[in-house]
Formats: C-alpha cells, sequence, structure tokens
C-alpha cells in the first residue's frame, strides 16, 4: 500500500497473526517478505550510505594529510616526505571507503534478518486460532529493535572506521619514512570510554618496529616493550581509539633503546652540529 512504512506492516502483521495464530508457512511467508521490503526500503539508500562514508573520509584525508595535521603524529618527518607518500594514502582512502561501506552492509542485512527471525520465532509460537495473551506493543518493541538500533550502530561503525583510517594513514606514512619505534597512547583517562585494560597497560610504552635501519646498523636495541609488530596496532581492535607518535631518529629514542654504538653515533652527529 502507498504510504506504508515498516511499523505499519508490522502492526498489522503482529495483530494478524494474534488473532489467526501460526495456521499456515504461506501466512507467515507473506508477512515475512512485506517486512523484509519495508526493513529495505526504510534504510537511507546504499549510494546515499556509500557518498556519506565518502565525504566523511574525505573530510579526514583533507585535514591530516593536505592541510598537515598527521605531522602530530609525526614530529620527525618532513611535510615534503608526506605528500611524496601521498599516492599510497590517496589508495588507503579508497580501500577504506569500500570497506566501510561493504561492512555497513553486511550489518544492515544481519539487523534485517534478526528482525525478521523475531517475527518468525513469535508468530510460529502463537497455536492456530490466535491468542489473547499477547502484548502487542511490547511484541513489536522486541521485534524491531534491532533495526531500531541500527541508525545508532551505523554512526558508531563511521566513527571507528575514521579512527581506523587515521591509524592506517599513520602507519603507512611511518614505515614508508623509515619510523624506528611507537609511543602508544591510551585514552584510559577519558571520562565514559569502556577503554581495555591491556591497552591501557600500554599507555606511554615504546614499541620497536622490526627491521629497521637503526637496529640493522646496530645503533638500537630491542626494549622492554618488544615489537610494535607483535601487539594488535593501535586502532585495529573494535572501537579501539588509542593512537602513536612515531620516533624517527637516534634523538627521538629513549636512551635504554640505544646500544653503545648509538650513543656514540648520536654523540658524533650533535658535536657535529653544534
Amino acid at each position: 500500500m502507498h504510504g506504508e512504512t515498516f511499523y505499519t506492516v508490522l502492526t498489522r502483521a503482529v495483530r494478524d497473526i494474534t488473532e489467526h495464530g501460526f495456521d499456515s508457512q504461506g501466512r507467515l511467508e507473506t508477512w515475512l517478505q512485506s517486512l523484509q521490503r519495508l526493513a529495505e526500503k526504510t534504510l537511507t539508500p546504499q549510494w546515499k550510505m556509500e557518498e556519506q562514508l565518502r565525504n566523511a573520509f574525505s573530510t579526514i584525508y583533507r585535514r591530516l594529510i593536505d592541510r598537515g595535521e598527521i605531522a602530530k603524529y609525526h614530529p620527525g618527518v618532513s611535510r615534503f616526505t608526506i605528500q611524496k607518500i601521498a599516492p599510497r594514502l590517496r589508495s588507503e582512502l579508497d580501500r577504506r571507503i569500500m570497506a566501510s561501506a561493504s561492512l555497513i552492509k553486511m550489518n544492515r542485512q544481519a539487523s534485517i534478518q534478526k528482525t525478521l527471525q523475531r517475527f518468525a520465532g513469535w508468530a510460529s509460537s502463537i497455536p492456530a486460532g490466535g491468542s489473547d495473551a499477547t502484548d502487542k506493543g511490547e511484541t513489536k518493541d522486541e521485534i524491531r529493535k534491532a533495526l531500531a538500533q541500527l541508525p545508532f550502530e551505523e554512526r558508531r561503525v563511521l566513527i571507528d572506521q575514521g579512527h581506523k583510517f587515521t591509524a592506517s594513514l599513520s602507519e603507512i606514512i611511518a614505515k614508508d619514512s623509515g619510523a624506528l619505534a611507537m609511543v602508544w597512547h591510551s585514552h584510559w583517562r577519558q571520562a565514559g570510554y569502556n577503554y581495555r585494560e591491556d591497552h591501557k597497560e600500554r599507555d606511554g610504552k615504546v614499541f620497536v618496529l622490526k627491521g629497521n635501519w637503526a637496529l640493522e646498523a646496530g645503533l638500537m636495541k630491542i626494549g622492554p616493550d618488544g615489537y610494535y609488530e607483535d601487539v594488535d596496532g593501535v586502532g585495529q581492535a573494535v572501537f579501539c581509539r588509542c593512537f602513536g607518535t612515531w620516533l624517527h631518529s637516534l634523538r627521538e629514542l629513549p636512551d635504554d633503546l640505544l646500544t653503545e654504538k648509538g650513543r656514540s653515533e648520536l654523540s658524533r652527529v650533535r658535536a657535529k652540529a653544534g
């Protein structure tokens, strides 16, 4: 019918099943098909969602790369170096948009299926001939719960994917510019943030990047916190908001990461500069 919404169809479906009960598979299938069609129609069109994703990630990209704000995570890297890496960063933008669109699409399909499963589970429990015991309002609220929460969940996914995008851009710059180590930063002090205990414990720790030039040259060593590659990276876990600042030169490293050879080289460079 023209102007029908998911909720109005759900209201009619619950009323019909309450009155007649599960008297035939055909009755149930008819309502499931109508509910699925209206559920899909209710959601923001996929093309519009992808447009919103592209706008959101492009805004992050312009802020971090075009305007250079990502430098706060890479104090030892020049703007020129970052611009040289720009083609790889732009590819990451496109990749992240596609991955996020796919994730949101899967979440939508799962929410619709969960809604249909709840309706089918309830409807098939009503005996033929109907029931006077059904609380129609409570039943409708329970059935539509997953679909009603979907806009909130999609916003959470978008925010989380934004953090992951920021982290991946930063990691590309770190590895392409020869970073030596990373200082982990957790938001565990932020009120209301559901931090992971092991991430809180990493706050302020310095993780070494495997195979970096200073390790290969014997100028630095693995510290007590180990390799970055041996832990889940910043932003990788679901809803993780941790971030890293990357160390690119010997003078940025803590003393306990330098070898005697490294200390000598650093002294030589300082003396030459002074």
